[in-house]
C-alpha cells in the first residue's frame, strides 16, 4: 500500500471529521519531509544578506535533517531578490533538480520600489513551478523593517529559510508518489 494513502495522517482526518465531513471512503495523499536521494537548488539573493544568510542555514539545516546528502544541495548566489526568478527558470529547465528554493530579503523602503521587486520576484517563481513541474519552496521575505525580517529568519517567528524547505521536500515526495 502507498505510504500517501488515506489513513496515514489521522491529523487531517480529525479536522474534517469534526467539520462534519468524513474521509472513511476517500483516499488522501500527502507528501513526507523525505529527502533521500533527492536533489535541490537553492538560489540566494545577497542583498540584504544578513538576513538572507539566516535563511539559507535554516533551509540547508532542515534539508540536511530530513536525509538530503550535501552532495545533493547546491548553492547559487545573485544579487538580490529580482533575480532570483531568473536563475530559478534556467536552472528549473536544465532539470536534474526535484524541487528549488528561492531565498532573499526585501525590506520596505520609502519608494515603491519594495512593491514592483517583491511582485515580479513573487510571479516569477510562481511561474517557475508552474511551467517546469517542479516544487518551488518561496523563502523571500518581503517585511516593513529590519527587525521583522530577523524575527523571520530565526527568532521570534521561526525561519522561514526552513519552513520553504519543509514545504518544497513535502511537494517534492508528493510529485514523485502521484498515483
Amino acid at each position: 500500500m502507498d505510504s500517501l494513502q488515506h489513513g496515514k495522517d489521522t491529523r487531517s482526518r480529525k479536522i474534517w471529521e469534526t467539520k462534519g465531513l468524513m474521509l472513511a471512503d476517500m483516499k488522501t495523499f500527502e507528501g513526507m519531509l523525505d529527502g533521500s536521494g533527492k536533489r535541490f537548488a537553492l538560489v540566494v539573493g545577497r542583498f540584504n544578506d544578513l538576513v538572507s544568510e539566516r535563511l539559507l542555514e535554516g533551509a540547508l539545516d532542515t534539508l540536511r535533517r530530513h536525509g538530503c546528502a550535501e552532495e545533493d544541495l547546491h548553492v547559487y548566489r545573485v544579487p538580490g531578490a529580482f533575480e532570483i526568478p531568473l536563475l530559478a527558470q534556467k536552472i528549473a529547465q536544465k532539470g536534474g533538480y526535484h524541487g528549488l528554493l528561492g531565498l532573499g530579503c526585501l525590506i520596505r523602503g520609502a519608494t515603491p520600489h519594495f512593491e514592483y521587486i517583491a511582485t515580479q520576484c513573487t510571479r516569477g517563481l510562481a511561474q517557475v513551478a508552474e511551467k517546469n513541474g517542479i516544487p518551488v519552496g518561496f523563502g523571500v521575505l518581503t517585511c516593513d523593517t529590519l527587525d521583522q525580517a530577523l524575527e523571520r529568519a530565526g527568532s521570534k517567528a521561526g525561519n522561514k529559510g526552513a519552513q520553504a524547505a519543509e514545504a518544497v521536500l513535502e511537494t517534492a515526495d508528493l510529485l514523485q508518489h502521484l498515483p
